[in-house]
């Protein structure tokens, strides 16, 4: 099917022909290579997760999208509620593409996730993995040099593989689910070089039965919009981001934790909608749990890998502090960082509150060049790699050298 003038109105035409004639900006250009670093780092700080044993006979895209999002340390982009680098990175180095195909899939990923909306995230989709699908096929075929035509069947022929679940958080269907969205978008671009046929409208009808806006995208400006991109500075889901920096405030006051007599966490319901362990039995499992983060916000002086191990989650000062966690939640809201979140501490000696609107790493509270530079190197911990030696050109490379796990 080709775009012809006088075809009726389609989102995916519009994203297709934005995909092909995008110019990055110096500032998209410097956002690409921090998501590049960053993604990276994540993947290979995960490379002794059992999961990549278990994933090592998927595509490569498959492989390094699981890996850059099992310990959920990836970055997030807040309108759409998607984790883009860690699909749309992934997809741009196993095809030998570089900054221009991250951020054609990326802006297309984040536009179409903003179109679903957070309804589409609250009635229990794993966003990244639905809009994660096709934006991976548009970055796909901008890196095999398709036309608009090209790109707009690749994105069709992604649609039957968008999909993905949040009860799958805290187990390994989470990280395998983003793998599946990497290779369902390059599994596109290809069959789309190939010659096969699709209609684009097929996109435009997908967003329109899964309750997404049927109105034009926003196609000016950077190449991800809204907001750019939020950098994680603890290895857990999103929602516990705040939380954590919130309790974080407190522990930096002193605790005396045999005094803890009472911890109240006051958050809008619609801010912990990923948050499904109240009473976690595993390290996946604690990174979704706001009970946990709080508790390991006030026990550790810092949140890192450590943090969300199995032994660590199973340890008795953290046990016997869940259970002093009330959750008092809020009406309003229509998105995770709606309101603001308050930790409130009593002990023997009185009350403590702390009180956070935007986490620290999101584009309201960006990281500094400190948390960046602490981040990569607990990421990279153990490695002979640099983060200067992370690059378009280099980081294929690094990910097959580093990840390369037999199965079983």
């Amino acid at each position: 099917m080709s775009f012809e003038r006088d075809d009726p109105p389609s989102i995916t035409k519009s994203f297709a022909e934005w995909a092909v004639s995008m110019e990055p900006s110096v500032q998209d250009r410097a956002l690409a290579d921090r998501s590049l670093v960053d993604t990276v780092a994540v993947g290979l700080a995960a490379r002794q997760e059992p999961i990549l044993g278990i994933a090592a006979a998927l595509s490569d895209e498959s492989q390094w999208a699981v890996a850059c999002h099992v310990i959920d340390f990836d970055d997030l982009h807040m309108a759409s509620t998607t984790h883009i680098s860690t699909v749309c990175v992934p997809v741009a180095l196993s095809l030998g593409a570089g900054a221009r195909s991250y951020l054609a899939g990326a802006g297309v990923m984040a536009r179409v996730g903003t179109l679903l909306g957070w309804p589409h995230y609250a009635a229990g989709w794993h966003a990244t993995t639905t809009a994660g699908a096709i934006g991976a096929a548009a970055g796909a075929a901008v890196a095999l040099g398709l036309d608009a035509d090209g790109v707009g069947r690749a994105m069709a022929l992604a649609v039957p593989a968008a999909g993905g679940v949040q009860r799958s958080f805290g187990t390994d269907a989470k990280s395998l689910q983003v793998g599946f969205a990497a290779h369902a978008g390059v599994r596109a671009a290809r069959l789309a070089a190939a010659g096969a046929s699709a209609d684009i409208y097929a996109v435009d009808d997908w967003i329109a039965l899964l309750g997404g806006s049927a109105g034009q995208a926003d196609l000016s400006g950077q190449a991800i919009i809204p907001g750019g991109l939020a950098i994680k500075l603890y290895p857990c889901c999103y929602a516990l981001q705040r939380p954590i920096g919130a309790a974080a405030g407190l522990r930096a006051g002193g605790v005396d934790l045999s005094s803890i007599q009472r911890i109240v966490v006051r958050t809008p319901a619609v801010s912990v909608k990923p948050l499904i362990h109240p009473r976690p039995r595993t390290g996946l499992e604690a990174k979704f749990s706001l009970e946990y983060a709080v508790v390991a916000a006030l026990l550790d002086e810092h949140i890192g890998f450590v943090t969300f191990s199995d032994e660590q989650v199973r340890r008795p000062q953290a046990i016997r502090l869940i259970e002093l966690v009330e959750v008092d939640l809020t009406e309003g809201g229509d998105q995770l960082l709606s309101g603001e979140v308050e930790v409130e501490m009593h002990t023997t000696d009185g009350v403590r509150r702390a009180a956070l609107a935007y986490p620290p790493g999101s584009p309201q509270n960006p990281p500094s060049g400190e948390d960046l530079r602490r981040k990569i190197a607990d990421c990279l911990a153990g490695l002979p790699v640099r983060p200067e030696d992370i690059t378009w050109a280099s980081a294929a490379s690094l990910l097959r050298t580093h990840l390369t796990r037999a199965p079983g």
